[in-house]
Parts: structure tokens; sequence; C-alpha cells
């Protein structure tokens, strides 16, 4: 008998010591086999925390996971440096450094705030020339990255007490907190690198929604989150069966017979539509210029 599809979302808690790829692999192993599951942002070995799963026609949305807020705790080791900007690369201690006082730091890290270009770990999955800046990194290559923009909502310092700094952090998709290590440690002219970091939040997720590894298989599957939680963060529109029925084919839905359109966000440029019985049907783009809804991704009924 085979067994029934599954879609969804499954949130792990990353232990330290395992690649994101590792996580994922241990979670095929509650599924049947050719079950479709991919993570939406990769924790570097030494992190841990929350790695949210997309299964099935979930992994169609993994984009919109990774575009929500994230929040880390980061232990930093300020007088040190390190090839790869964490305690797992070669770490060089900086000589003759004079530590600096709790104002310094504190407005250095307000320089990182808002919108800024960073540029990722040479370490890192970032792209180069089509290669993973890591593979040319650990063969020898000189690695040069571009800087990127990202954003930094907050940064806290829960404690300091040289060379110990430790950091909550509130940032968007693509931030590197190993790069936000290594440039504090620049502007305060003592070099740093991470220590400890743990992702606590992406989105609506937390460690304590996590399935644990070790959970039997009954568990993680019944542990399954509706796939509509991937789109949390888009306004949502619900439409009846045959404004549904038309997106599904094809076609465009004007704004103005939509219930309740006119209160989209003016800076939305998508939404979540959801069906008579409340499930999602797709995530549609919003064509201000021709006042109308257009199918993006459209999913199975």
């Amino acid at each position: 008998m085979k067994s029934p599809p599954f879609h969804g979302l499954l949130v792990l808690d990353k232990p330290g010591g395992l690649t994101s790829r590792d996580a994922v692999d241990r979670a095929q192993r509650w599924f049947p086999r050719g079950t479709r599951i991919g993570h939406t942002g990769t924790l570097d070995p030494l992190a841990t925390g929350v790695l949210v799963l997309c299964l099935g026609s979930a992994t169609r949305l993994t984009e919109y996971v990774q575009q929500m807020g994230k929040t880390y705790r980061a232990g930093l080791l300020l007088g040190a440096t390190s090839d790869t900007d964490d305690a797992d690369g070669t770490v060089t201690p900086r000589q003759d450094v004079t530590p600096p006082e709790a104002t310094a730091v504190t407005a250095a890290l307000g320089g990182f705030l808002g919108e800024i270009e960073q540029v990722p770990p040479a370490y890192s999955a970032a792209k180069v020339t089509g290669r993973r800046a890591y593979d040319l990194a650990r063969r020898g290559d000189v690695v040069a990255l571009a800087a990127r923009r990202v954003r930094i909502d907050a940064i806290d310092v829960l404690a300091f007490a040289y060379p110990r700094l430790e950091l909550e952090v509130h940032c968007g998709k693509g931030t590197y907190i190993r790069s936000l290590a290594r440039d504090l440690g620049r502007r305060l002219g003592c070099g740093a690198l991470i220590a400890t970091l743990r992702r606590t939040r992406v989105g609506p997720f937390r460690p304590e929604d996590a399935v644990p590894l070790d959970a039997p298989a009954d568990v993680a599957r019944a542990r399954l989150r509706p796939v509509a939680e991937a789109v949390a963060e888009l306004p949502r529109l619900d439409l009846d069966a045959p404004a549904v029925a038309r997106l599904r084919h094809g076609q465009a839905l004007p704004l103005s017979g939509i219930p309740r359109a006119e209160r989209l966000p003016g800076e939305a440029d998508e939404a979540a539509v959801f069906d008579p019985a409340g499930q999602l049907a797709a995530v549609a783009t919003i064509d201000r210029r021709r006042a109308c809804l257009l199918p993006g991704k459209v999913l199975a009924g």
C-alpha cells in the first residue's frame, strides 16, 4: 500500500556539530522514500537553533520562509581573528590590542543598524563564478566576494566583559552573523570572531516548536505544520471557489472584484490566496498598474 504524501513545514532545533544537510538527512528517515524535503536557511556546523524544513508542495514556498526575519544569540570573542570568522577555523590571537570600552562597543554596533553592505565570509555558501566560496577557500584559492545589501533591525548587548561579548541580533534575509563579528572587530581595532551562535527565531518559528532529531517517525509526522505557515507574513485574501478556479487556470482577477482588496498594504507585491475551505490555493502577484491579481505560485487543489 502506497504511503500518503506529506506536505507542510517541520521545525528542527539543530544541534552543534551537524551541517544543515545532515539535519535534513536525519529528518528524511521519518518520511517515505521520495518525499521532497528542503531547508530554508543554512546554519553553520558550529551554530544551533531553529531550522525550518519544507516538505512536499511546501518546497515551492521556501523563499517566503527565507525572507522572514530572524533572531540570533551570538557569543563573540574579541582580541582574535579566524579564517572562517568563527571558532571552527584557525584562530589567531591579536597581540598588543587595547580592550575597547563598553561605550565604544555600543557606538560601533550602532553603525551596523539598518540596511548595510556586508561581505559574506570566505568560508560560506555564497557563490563565486558558480562555485561555493567554501570549496574555493578550502582549496587555498583567494576568495573575493562582492558586498551584499542586508538588513539589521536591532542589536542588543546582553553581556560584555572583555574579551567576551554576548549579543542578540534581529535581522533580515542573508545576514551573516560571522561577518558582523568580523566587521565589528575591525571597527574596534581588536579583531573578533563568533565563539557560539544560536538562531532563536525564524519568523513565527521558535525552538519550542521543534521536533527532536531523536523523535520517532509518528511523532515527527504528527508535528508537521500547515503549508500555509510558509506564507504567514504575506497579506491574506480569501476568495470564492470561482475566483480560485480562475487563478488556477492562469487568469487574472480585477482587484475591484476582490473583497477587502483595498486593505492590501500599499507596499505589498504578493498575497496569499485562500479558498473557501481555508486552504492555501496560491501566492498571487499584485499588479497595481493594471489593478489586477495575477497567478504566481498555484498549488494543487
